[in-house]
């Protein structure tokens, strides 16, 4: 019997938790046993979440840290749920804790929304008289748990080869000069997570403008995974197409409101002789490759599924709804008009967008691959991928190519 929320009977995760209540709680299900975990670099992926030109002051009070509470001994995963935790300093504050006591938290009740959250469409649908028991779970906060599980996902992506890597591409009016590759170290080492220098500069900048003018910035950034092998995904239903999955993942997060999957939008104003990427025979000496592609327009994904060529995925973040110089609204409980709900809040969130938009992909991505690889334990997870590849290379090798 298969559950409704696990479709496949493969992988799910699950996260819980309230922006100032005590803990942020997730649950991994689904992956296979003895993945040796490093935890120092889970905690490195929540520390960069927490980074960024233009962050406001809750990244100064925390210090997200994971805490495993089961599907872990000695390091290693035991095939079980993983269940993990990240506690939310901000809750120790005596206010926050009279706020948001599971038992006793109260207070007086928010009422004017925001435009552009999730306060009113929220409060018609639970209804709630006090936006807090909106606005609590639809913040942005939540994703620390994404990047946690995601992190975790990483680390199995990573055992067979697929690597994930993000930056920003533009903040505001600043684009960057990104193509298809870049120096993950010249994105760490930038304040906004951009590869280029000049434009990271430009984009400080304008994030400083904004701040001044109690405004706030979006963006787009860009996530890049290596080593996906041809033929993760489907095509056999809508829900399986790998590049649904992965748009799907990145539209469920806050603020995204449009994903591109290589070429993306320009793709609308091309002819078909320049939007394909055509075959070529392989380079003398690439291992198991039959063809090679000229460009990577469809960024890795053709028919639903993976291609072979690196994925390419174009993420737009709109400018957070929490200005500093309140955008106008109405009272809900008065009727009169109002400035909208002041909380506190970042001038611009893409540096972080981007490390949250690479833990979706990983988690999306996940799925997909032990649906193709499957396995209860890492070492026979791979052997199903070493004997796919081997199969791949045999394919055409007693039909020289032909049917």
């Amino acid at each position: 019997m298969r559950l409704a929320a696990n479709p496949d009977g493969v992988f799910r995760y699950l996260t819980a938790g309230e922006s100032h209540g005590p803990a942020l709680v997730g649950i991994l299900d689904g992956l296979p046993a003895n993945l040796r975990l490093d935890v120092a670099r889970i905690d490195a992926a929540l520390a960069a979440r927490q980074g960024g030109y233009g962050r406001g002051g809750r990244m100064a009070i925390e210090r997200d840290a994971v805490e495993f509470l089961a599907g872990l001994r000695g390091g290693r995963t035991l095939g079980s749920p993983i269940a993990v935790v990240i506690r939310n300093r901000d809750y120790e504050t005596p206010k926050n804790r009279a706020l948001m006591d599971p038992l006793t938290g109260g207070g007086e009740p928010l009422t004017r929304p925001r435009p552009g959250h999730a306060d009113y469409a929220g409060a018609m649908k639970y209804r709630h008289r006090d936006l807090r028991d909106v606005l609590e779970r639809a913040s942005a906060r939540e994703t620390a748990m994404r990047v946690c599980l995601g992190a975790i996902c990483g680390q199995f992506l990573e055992a067979l080869g697929i690597v994930t890597h993000s930056c920003v591409e533009r903040i505001g009016t600043v684009e960057a000069p990104i193509d298809g590759e870049w120096d993950d170290e010249s994105v760490a080492a930038s304040e906004v997570r951009c590869p280029d220098a000049e434009s990271t500069r430009r984009m400080m900048e304008e994030i400083d403008r904004a701040r001044e003018a109690g405004d706030t910035l979006g963006g787009r950034f860009v996530v890049r995974v290596d080593g996906v092998p041809p033929g993760i995904g489907s095509n056999r239903q809508p829900d399986t197409r790998l590049d649904g999955i992965l748009a799907g993942a990145l539209m469920a997060t806050q603020a995204v409101k449009a994903v591109e999957v290589g070429a993306g939008a320009d793709v609308a104003e091309l002819p078909g002789s320049r939007a394909h990427d055509v075959f070529l025979p392989a380079d003398d000496g690439a291992a198991g490759a039959a063809v090679r592609r000229a460009s990577n327009r469809a960024g890795g994904i053709e028919g639903g599924m993976s291609n072979g060529e690196p994925i390419i995925l174009r993420v737009s973040v709109k400018p957070i709804p929490t200005l500093m110089r309140a955008l106008p609204s109405v009272d809900l409980r008065t009727g009169e008009v109002a400035p909208a709900t002041v909380v506190r809040s970042d001038v611009c969130v893409v540096p972080a967008a981007s490390i949250i938009g690479e833990a979706m992909v990983r988690l999306a991505l996940t799925g997909p691959v032990l649906e193709k690889y499957g396995g209860d334990s890492i070492e026979e997870t791979l052997d199903n991928l070493r004997r796919s590849r081997e199969a791949a290379e045999r394919l055409f090798e007693t039909t020289g190519g032909g049917a």
